[in-house]
């Protein structure tokens, strides 16, 4: 049966405020609040809102027969909390159906996966503490930042215990096999792969309400029989747009919610049903491993990196954000705004701002005029940042250097000392085993000669009888053979030869 896995991505990204309008240096809050405040309640009341509404309604009519996932960024949810909490509210509705699933992803949508391993892995376990805490699911699937996805990153979210992972399905990375089956990781086999099709998708997300199209207009029955109409065995089909393209790029006034309810009831006329992306994990098994060597994500016609570090100015800023130093400090302060202001500086937005490429489509600026207004502006604020960062925490990363370098040697010099042990106890195991050699067969020559020895020393004790020395010949022969007992009995010898004499 073919199987539609659907999820949305819902994210806002943070408007700085333009440099000339504070001081670098003085003023170190960097968000132009007025705009998003504006822009996230514009979004919540022509997309969000509805869009919601729409899929609650969809439950209650065909119960488990509509499922749908959501990815949401830790900026985004700290957003929404701030200025549209009515919307937490309907996700947290939406999660006590049973039929949603959230995702876990980096809690700055940023794009720490390629700039830093121990910032993205603690960023992704935040944004999954956070999720936990909202909603009560403890999310099993990963989904990256843009899609950001190569066998690197499947490994380490492998090793974070997930799961699976949502994959873009681009040409270049798939060659001649289809984007519905689930693949595994080419470093990691633990990990399966769920890949997007972006054609179906951007059917819906992008074209939906462009008259020039030649499917236009789309009604759900088509559409689904462009899934229905997929080879035998391709029954796997990922769905994924921004949340917004519900009545905000596609407005209210297309009839795109009406599409979207519509779909259940079709769908279960057609064999079609829809699935969660941990159901579909569960009952489809890795055809085979699918190797990513570079990242490939869901931006533009390329379907890579190319929008967020395409050119100079970006990789600059890219380098400069991700400076080891900088990172391990970080990590190792506890100041919820050196944090917050970490979180919303890493945000991918801020380098699609100054990116260089036409995608034919327009390019989204924010609030800046060119893309080197935009790079002006993010150097300034990430200069300052920096700074205090530095001043706040001048010694943390060089005192745990030192710490652990004073570890390492102290490790050495125990390493040292064992091994010093270890020779010497082997050197005076070698110089017994040789003084063992020596004296084994020395008892056994000393032996004969102390049995000849008496006689010989009794024999010229007879026959030295007459003789007037035959003291200084015994002291000796006295001397050899008891060797410390022989000194006292060679004195009183001593002292009667004379007396002989006179």
């Amino acid at each position: 049966m073919k199987t539609i896995c659907l999820y949305f991505e819902i994210h806002q990204p943070i408007h700085l405020k333009r440099y000339r309008f504070f001081d670098i240096g003085t003023d170190h809050y960097y968000y132009d609040d007025y705009e998003n405040e504006r822009v996230i309640n514009e979004l919540f009341e022509k997309s969000y809102k509805p869009a919601l509404q729409t899929m609650l309604d969809m439950i209650a009519e065909n119960g488990k027969a509509f499922k749908v996932a959501f990815s949401i960024s830790g900026v985004s949810l700290e957003l929404i909390e701030q200025y549209a909490p009515e919307m937490l509210d309907l996700l947290g509705r939406l999660a006590a159906t049973g039929c949603v699933e959230f995702l876990a992803e980096p809690y700055s949508h940023g794009l720490s996966s390629l700039g830093n391993v121990d910032n993205f892995i603690a960023e992704t376990k935040r944004q999954a503490k956070k999720i936990k805490q909202l909603f009560g699911q403890s999310p099993k699937v990963f989904r990256n930042s843009s899609l950001i996805y190569d066998d690197e990153i499947g490994a380490m979210v492998a090793d974070m215990g997930f799961k699976g992972v949502m994959v873009e399905g681009a040409k270049h990375i798939l060659g001649w096999k289809s984007p519905h089956y689930i693949y595994s990781c080419a470093q990691d086999a633990r990990l399966s792969l769920i890949l997007r099709d972006y054609k179906l998708s951007d059917d819906i997300g992008l074209r939906f309400n462009d008259a020039s199209w030649s499917e236009y207009p789309l009604m759900a029955d088509k559409w689904l029989s462009w899934v229905a109409a997929l080879p035998e065995g391709e029954n796997v089909v990922g769905i994924m747009m921004e949340l917004a393209a519900l009545g905000y790029y596609q407005p209210l006034g297309s009839h795109i919610l009406d599409f979207f309810r519509a779909l259940p009831k079709l769908s279960g006329q057609m064999g079609i049903q829809f699935a969660t992306p941990s159901e579909v994990l569960a009952k489809n098994k890795p055809v085979s491993p699918l190797e990513v060597i570079y990242p490939v994500s869901w931006n533009d016609e390329e379907r890579d990196t190319s929008s967020m570090l395409g050119n100079g100015m970006q990789r600059e800023a890219f380098n400069k954000l991700y400076d080891e130093n900088t990172v391990g400090r970080i990590l190792a302060s506890r100041d919820r705004r050196i944090q917050q202001d970490w979180d919303r500086l890493q945000a991918t937005d801020n380098f699609r701002f100054m990116t260089t490429k036409n995608n034919g489509m327009g390019t989204n600026r924010g609030i800046y005029d060119s893309e080197y207004d935009a790079f002006t502006n993010y150097m300034n604020i990430l200069g300052d940042f920096l700074k205090r960062v530095k001043d706040m925490y001048p010694d943390t990363v060089e005192n745990d250097e030192l710490n652990s370098l004073y570890t390492q040697i102290a490790n050495m010099g125990e390493e040292l000392s064992v091994k010093d042990n270890e020779i010497s106890r082997l050197r005076a195991r070698l110089k017994k085993l040789g003084s063992e050699e020596e004296e084994a067969p020395a008892p056994k020559e000393e032996a004969p000669k102390a049995e000849k020895k008496p006689t010989h020393k009794k024999a010229p004790a007879k026959k030295a009888e007459p003789k007037t020395k035959p003291a200084a010949k015994k002291t000796p022969a006295k001397k050899v053979e008891p060797k410390k007992k022989a000194e006292p009995k060679a004195k009183p010898a001593a002292k009667k030869a004379p007396a002989k004499k006179k």
